[in-house]
């Protein structure tokens, strides 16, 4: 039997045990070791607020329609940050080149199963690099993520920036940004998670909660402003204040899933008297003027080659690893203890 993680419920958590399916064709089967929570993504299935629950993402006009919902409940095998170890592949791909072999670790997205089905061509490259922490995996999406956002951020060696955020991903984003050579500026409203982006090289930090964060920034760069910030909370009120903070023609870079009506974003503010540069960062492609060079793919394989050359060290970001019997305990705790936790993993 495979087990399988799935929401019945806004805040109804169960695994669910499915008949194990044959290999097709073209296909590794992957017995997962672990799956890595995404708290950001995952938690707007696990309480009801994702779009896709209201609405169909019509992916050819590249709108939202609201006649009919995408997904309904159960939403099973939600997740994207899997790592596991090749335990079948199907017969006509035995001795291709590329192919990972039985026994590999690899990475890669099928949910959070006890195993995976994955097509072939979407695991190549996906063996974990030498010397890595299999948990280390787990990062490659995320990691990813955080990526993209420095990437769209066009940073330059001195410039200052602001990362509103550190969880998971803005603490990669901090220690991304700081690797470019900018000077960073962490924003959060929890004191611990500011204290990790001070270890992850960000040259200061402000609370959110008690620090007046787009005037201290002003002030620090010679009333000038940020020369750009990344927003990855995906609160409204966070992407309002980046944009307060950031100089005449400075960059916003929008990376958070952002959920509901902009409730506390007023872009007849700054923005507009600015002329504030808003950027959205998605994972589901690079900036378009990199586009000739850089790909998905490239993101999280050069992620998981800075954590195995020592650049990113993501050890200390992991602060749960539970067994998959427990997901709902790992959803409530990320759902009402955010402060208590960071990266929360499943292991199968």
């Amino acid at each position: 039997m495979e087990r399988v993680v799935q929401f019945t419920g806004p805040r109804q958590v169960e695994v669910a045990e499915y008949e194990r399916a044959p290999l097709p064709p073209g296909h590794l089967r992957v017995r997962t070791r672990y799956s890595g929570i995404s708290a950001g993504t995952e938690l707007t299935a696990y309480r009801g607020t994702n779009p896709y629950l209201t609405r169909t993402w019509d992916a050819e006009a590249r709108i939202f329609r609201d006649d009919t919902a995408g997904i309904e409940y159960p939403v099973a095998g939600w997740g994207y940050s899997e790592v596991g170890v090749v335990s079948e592949v199907s017969a006509e791909l035995v001795g291709t080149t590329g192919v990972p072999v039985p026994g590999d670790t690899v990475w890669g997205i099928w949910g959070h199963r006890s195993e995976g089905i994955v097509p072939a061509e979407r695991m190549i490259g996906h063996t974990l690099p030498a010397g890595l922490d299999p948990l280390a995996g787990v990062f490659a999406r995320v990691g990813a993520i955080a990526y993209n956002a420095v990437l769209a951020c066009d940073l330059h060696v001195g410039e200052d920036v602001a990362v509103f955020g550190q969880g998971v991903i803005g603490l990669l984003t901090t220690r991304l940004a700081q690797l470019n050579g900018a000077r960073v500026t962490a924003v959060d409203a929890l004191d611990e998670r500011l204290a990790i982006a001070r270890a992850y090289g960000a040259a200061a930090t402000l609370n959110a909660r008690t620090d007046s964060v787009a005037e201290l920034l002003r002030e620090t760069t010679g009333g000038r402003g940020a020369d750009a910030a990344i927003e990855i909370s995906g609160t409204y009120p966070a992407l309002h204040e980046a944009l307060r903070s950031v100089a005449v023609g400075g960059r916003v870079v929008a990376a958070g899933f952002y959920q509901g009506e902009g409730v506390g974003l007023r872009l007849g503010d700054e923005f507009h008297h600015n002329r504030v540069q808003l950027v959205c960062s998605q994972i589901g492609g690079v900036p378009p003027q990199l586009s000739s060079r850089w790909s998905v793919e490239r993101l999280q394989q050069t992620f998981l080659a800075l954590a195995a050359e020592g650049h990113i060290d993501v050890a200390p970001l992991l602060t749960h690893v539970m067994a998959a019997s427990e997901a709902a305990d790992a959803y409530t705790l990320l759902d009402e203890q955010p402060a208590d936790a960071l990266q929360t993993v499943l292991e199968f």
